[in-house]
C-alpha cells in the first residue's frame, strides 16, 4: 500500500521530513513546485512582450500598459512576505494550492478582460496569487525533503525554473503572434488544472503554527498601499492634478506608517532590527539601484524592439533569450568564483558591465541589425547579470544570522520587485513619454534614448555603493541553495531553513 503523503513527510520516529528525492513522493513534490513556480515566472517574463498588442487591441494608453505590469508587482511585492508566513501557520500545501487556484482564476479573468481597466484589476489579483504560491513552492521543498536531499531538490527546482524563464519570452512571443495575447494568461489555467490535483494527492502537508504569534496584515496592507499610491502618482504625474498630489502625499505617509508599525509590532513581517547589519542594509540599497535599472530596461526594450525596430512579438521575445540563457548557464559558476574572491569585485564589476550594455542599447533604433547592434548589448547585459546576481544573493544571506537568512532573502526579493515597479512608473515620466508614445516609432525612440542613460546611471550608483560598503563574509555563513538562476526580474528567493547549519562548502555543486 502506498504511503499517504501526510505520513511520507515524517521519518520512522516522527522527528521530521524524510521524503527522498528518488522516491515517488519526492518526484511528485518536485514536479508540483516546478509547475507552480513556473506559472508565476512565465507570467513575469512574457507580459512585456505582449504589451504593444495589448495596447492596440484594448486601445490602451501608455499609462495603462505601465499598470498592466505594475498592478501585478504592487500586490506581489507587498504581500510576498505575508504569503510565506501564512503557509507556515495554516499549512504550506494548503496555501500553495490556494495560490495556484487564485492565480489561475485571475489569469482567466486577464485572458477574458474586455477593457484595460478590467485587465489591470485582474493583474492585481494575479499578484495576490503569486504572493501565495511563490514562497510556497520553496517552503514545500524545505518542509518535505530529507535534509540530505534538500539542497539537490532546491537546485533542480531552480534549474527547471530557469529553463522556464528562458523559454518565457519566446513562448510569449509565439502566443502573441499566433493565438493572441490573451493566451499569455490563459495558458496558466491548464497548468493549474495539472498542478493543484497533484499537490492535493501526492504532496505532504506541513505547518509550523507553534512558532507564529500572529500575522502582520496591517504591515502588508500599508506596504502595498504605499507602493500603489506612489506608483499611481508617478504614472499620472503628467496631468498634474490634485488627485495625483494627494496620492503622492498619502503614499509617502503610508510608507512612514509602515515603518512605525513594523517597529512596534511583536511579530513584524519585516523586523527593523534586521537592518542593524550594515552590510545587509548596503546590499539592499545596491539591489534597489540595479533592479530598478533592470525593470526599466526590460520594460522599455520589449517595446523598443517592436515599436521602433519593427520586430514581431516572437522576434522580440527570441531576441531577449541570450541574457536569460547566460544566467542559466553560468550563475552557479559565478557564485563559486565569488566565494573564492569575495563579493566586492563581482558586485562592482557586474553593474558596470550592465551599465555599458545599456549604453550599447543606444545603437538600437530604426533599421538596427540584430547581430551588429542588439546582440552585443544583450550579451554584455547577460555577462553583467551573471557576474552580479549570484554574489548579491550570497552576500544578503551572509549578512545576517543563519536562522534569519530565509527572511533576509524574502526582504531582498521584495525590495527588487518594488524597485522594478517604481522604475516602470517613473522612467516614462522622466524620459518625457506621452500617453501615446508607444504608437509612434519616432517619439518612443527619442524617449528610449533618454531613458537608457538614466538606467545606466542607477547601475553605476549601485557599483559605487557596492565598492564602498561590501566586505567579505565570514567563512561559516549561510550559502545560497538556489545556485542556478534564470529569472532576470528579481534575485532568487531562498528557502527558510529550520536548521542553523551552514550550507554546502564552497565549490560544492548541486
Amino acid at each position: 500500500m502506498a504511503t499517504p503523503p501526510e505520513k511520507a513527510a515524517e521519518d520512522a520516529s516522527g522527528a521530521g521530513p524524510a521524503v527522498r528525492l528518488t522516491s515517488g513522493t519526492g518526484r511528485w513534490v518536485l514536479l508540483t513546485t516546478v509547475l507552480g513556480s513556473s506559472m508565476a515566472m512565465l507570467d513575469s517574463t512574457v507580459v512585456n512582450v505582449a504589451l504593444p498588442r495589448i495596447g492596440r487591441d484594448l486601445d490602451a494608453s501608455l499609462a495603462a500598459l505601465q499598470w498592466t505590469v505594475n498592478a501585478y508587482m504592487v500586490t506581489l511585492a507587498g504581500l510576498i512576505l505575508l504569503g510565506g508566513s501564512l503557509g507556515d501557520r495554516f499549512g504550506r500545501r494548503r496555501i500553495f494550492v490556494l495560490g495556484v487556484v487564485w492565480f489561475a482564476a485571475a489569469s482567466l479573468l486577464c485572458g477574458l478582460a474586455p477593457t484595460g481597466g478590467v485587465l489591470i484589476a485582474a493583474r492585481a489579483l494575479q499578484g495576490v496569487g503569486g504572493a501565495l504560491l511563490t514562497p510556497g513552492s520553496l517552503a514545500l521543498i524545505q518542509a518535505s525533503f530529507h535534509p540530505d536531499d534538500r539542497a539537490r531538490a532546491v537546485g533542480l527546482w531552480s534549474g527547471f525554473g530557469g529553463v522556464g524563464a528562458a523559454v518565457g519570452p519566446f513562448l510569449g512571443g509565439w502566443l502573441v503572434d499566433g493565438p493572441g495575447w490573451r493566451w499569455v494568461f490563459l495558458l496558466n489555467v491548464p497548468l493549474a488544472l495539472v498542478c493543484a490535483p497533484i499537490a492535493l494527492r501526492h504532496v505532504p502537508e506541513s505547518a509550523d503554527g507553534g512558532s507564529h504569534r500572529g500575522f502582520d496584515v496591517l504591515g502588508a496592507v500599508l506596504g502595498a498601499l504605499s507602493l500603489a499610491l506612489v506608483t499611481y502618482a508617478l504614472i499620472e504625474a503628467r496631468g498634474g492634478s490634485v488627485a495625483v498630489a494627494v496620492a503622492a502625499v498619502v503614499g509617502v505617509a503610508a510608507g512612514v506608517a509602515f515603518v512605525l508599525v513594523e517597529r512596534r509590532r511583536p511579530d513584524p513581517m519585516m523586523p527593523p532590527d534586521i537592518f542593524a547589519s550594515r552590510q545587509f542594509t548596503a546590499v539592499n540599497l545596491v539591489t534597489l539601484c540595479v533592479y530598478a535599472a533592470f525593470g526599466g530596461f526590460f520594460f522599455l526594450t520589449a517595446l523598443q524592439l517592436q515599436v521602433v525596430v519593427g520586430y514581431s512579438a516572437l522576434e522580440a521575445g527570441t531576441a531577449l533569450l541570450p541574457t536569460t540563457a547566460l544566467m542559466l548557464l553560468f550563475s552557479a559558476r559565478s557564485g563559486e568564483l565569488a566565494q573564492r574572491i569575495g563579493p566586492r569585485i563581482p558586485l562592482t564589476v557586474g553593474p558596470l558591465l550592465c551599465a555599458a550594455a545599456l549604453l550599447l542599447m543606444l545603437r538600437v533604433g530604426p533599421g538596427a541589425s540584430y547581430p551588429r547592434d542588439v546582440l552585443p548589448a544583450l550579451l554584455v547585459m547577460g555577462a553583467g547579470m551573471v557576474t552580479l546576481v549570484a554574489p548579491l544573493t550570497a552576500t544578503v544571506l551572509a549578512s545576517v544570522d543563519t536562522a534569519r537568512a530565509g527572511l533576509a532573502s524574502g526582504i531582498n526579493n521584495a525590495a527588487a520587485r518594488a524597485a522594478g515597479l517604481i522604475a516602470v512608473a517613473a522612467l516614462p515620466l522622466l524620459a518625457g513619454m506621452g500617453p501615446d508614445a508607444y504608437r509612434s516609432a519616432g517619439a518612443f525612440d527619442t524617449a528610449f534614448r533618454r531613458a537608457m542613460p538614466m538606467c545606466a546611471g542607477l547601475l553605476v550608483l549601485g557599483a559605487v555603493l557596492a565598492f564602498a560598503t561590501v566586505r567579505r563574509p565570514a567563512p561559516d555563513c549561510r550559502r545560497p541553495e538556489c545556485r542556478t538562476h534564470g529569472s532576470v526580474a528579481v534575485p532568487p528567493l531562498e528557502p527558510r531553513r529550520e536548521d542553523t547549519r551552514p550550507g554546502p562548502a564552497p565549490g560544492t555543486r548541486l
